[in-house]
């Protein structure tokens, strides 16, 4: 049986890696960014997708350098506290800010999944009830994950492979309509560099979700090999896919629908310009994936936040599991906070959130990188690149809110306290226990 076990465990070859890679990035993030980009630098859209996929290429390149030195499925959390050992503060720290990152990105997929439903009905095509429907399909994903991890296993491989299939099927359809004259002229008197660089900046989060690969080392063949084609390959195709995806749309659906419709960018115009069906497949693919990325996240997540706790980081009981495997109290945690975000916040703060802390936690990875780059055999000059690219990314989008929204900036700056203030508790009660 064991032999068995361990043969099975190495059956992931490189197709089922990219799959997955790309069942974490292909999720809400293209429906949820094109009406916000689109507001901000028009029919630049495409260019500041493809920035923000080079910046995802470079924050990659730390994560395979950092998997293969450590040859640890823990990804993010592991990797830092395996490069600063003897600081409890930065494990904490990071800990706190790649789940909460998770979870900004769970409420994000909720609330883009019900934003295309509602749209669709005028009776509950409302603020309201699009936060309540949220909350209703993150409690179903949840129910899901805590009765079955195989039925949830089963419907992530058909969510992932259908929703690729659809979401290409409706770029076709979106270009079989389309105008290319409506993308005259690519810059307008909004698409400024600065403007463009920080579109690239808030579009990385539709990035997130390639170092879900990393997790699954141990089960993967040739790890060496199939780690760094896994990792790149699935953010060519996402990037190639969203850049499709953005000049399809742009060459239909005028930018006044885009905008006004922002929280349902793709759909406002489909029935219109694409007819019935067109309409259905628009909203199906927006439901598949975003159904696809809640139900993976959650997945993936609550298993991190349960390991951090059983570190000491986050309250012990969140790591205890039922059937030996399942972490019902960090799936129910997760989900709770992930409404609770939703509800408070709208669209733009969710995802600049997100898109700040992934930010933020690929900085200090490549920061990580940079300090194991002989041990990682890394290029020098790569690893400053990819450091000072995040950090400008960084500073763009803190800037961009900051000047924009005032509010929104305050919201965030107040999370961020606040779980500086839990990392930092966590790490002095995980100190004084080791004492």
């Amino acid at each position: 049986m064991d032999n068995l076990t361990r043969k099975r465990k190495k059956d992931l070859q490189l197709g089922e890696l990219i799959a997955i890679a790309l069942g974490g990035m292909v999720g809400g993030g293209i429906f949820s960014i094109l009406g916000i980009s689109t507001e901000i630098i028009g029919n630049a859209t495409p260019i500041a997708i493809i920035i923000g996929g080079i910046l995802a290429f470079f924050a990659a390149y730390s994560y395979v350098k950092l998997a293969l030195l450590y040859k640890d499925e823990g990804a993010t959390y592991s990797f830092f506290k395996k490069t600063f050992p003897n600081s409890k503060l930065f494990a904490s720290i990071i800990g706190w800010l790649i789940v909460f990152g998770y979870i900004s990105t769970l409420a994000l997929y909720s609330f883009t999944f019900s934003s295309y439903f509602c749209s669709q009905f005028a009776i509950i095509n409302h603020p309201l009830w699009q936060k309540i429907m949220a909350g209703v399909i993150i409690s179903i994903f949840s129910i899901i994950n805590l009765v079955s991890v195989k039925g949830m296993g089963q419907i992530e491989d058909v969510l992932v492979y259908s929703k690729i299939i659809i979401l290409l099927f409706i770029s076709g359809l979106l270009a079989g309509k389309g105008d290319i004259q409506n993308l005259c002229p690519v810059f307008e008197s909004q698409s400024t560099l600065m403007n463009i660089l920080i579109v690239s900046a808030i579009t990385f989060v539709s990035y997130e979700g390639f170092q879900l690969v990393i997790h699954a080392y141990n089960e993967m063949d040739e790890p060496h090999k199939n780690i760094p084609k896994a990792i790149y390959i699935s953010i060519g195709i996402a990037t190639l896919l969203y850049v499709t995806l953005a000049i399809s749309a742009l060459s239909v659906i005028p930018k006044e629908a885009i905008i006004a419709d922002k929280e349902y960018a793709l759909a406002a115009g489909a029935k219109k310009y694409l007819g019935g069906f067109g309409q259905f497949i628009v909203i199906f693919g927006a439901l598949l994936a975003t159904s696809s990325a809640i139900s993976g996240t959650l997945f993936g997540a609550s298993r991190l936040m349960a390991v951090i706790a059983n570190d000491g980081y986050f309250p012990k009981t969140l790591g205890s599991k039922i059937k030996t495997y399942i972490p019902h109290k960090a799936i129910i945690t997760m989900s709770l906070l992930a409404f609770i975000l939703l509800a408070t916040g709208g669209l733009e703060v969710i995802l600049e959130f997100g898109s700040i802390t992934f930010i933020i936690v690929s900085l200090l990875m490549a920061f990580s990188n940079y300090k194991k780059r002989k041990e990682t055999n890394s290029s020098a000059l790569f690893t400053i690149s990819a450091v000072v690219g995040l950090l400008v990314a960084a500073l763009l989008i803190v800037y961009f809110e900051f000047t924009e929204n005032k509010e929104q900036f305050m919201y965030i700056l107040i999370i961020y306290i606040l779980l500086g203030i839990g990392a930092t508790l966590y790490s002095k009660k995980n100190k004084n226990i080791a004492q």
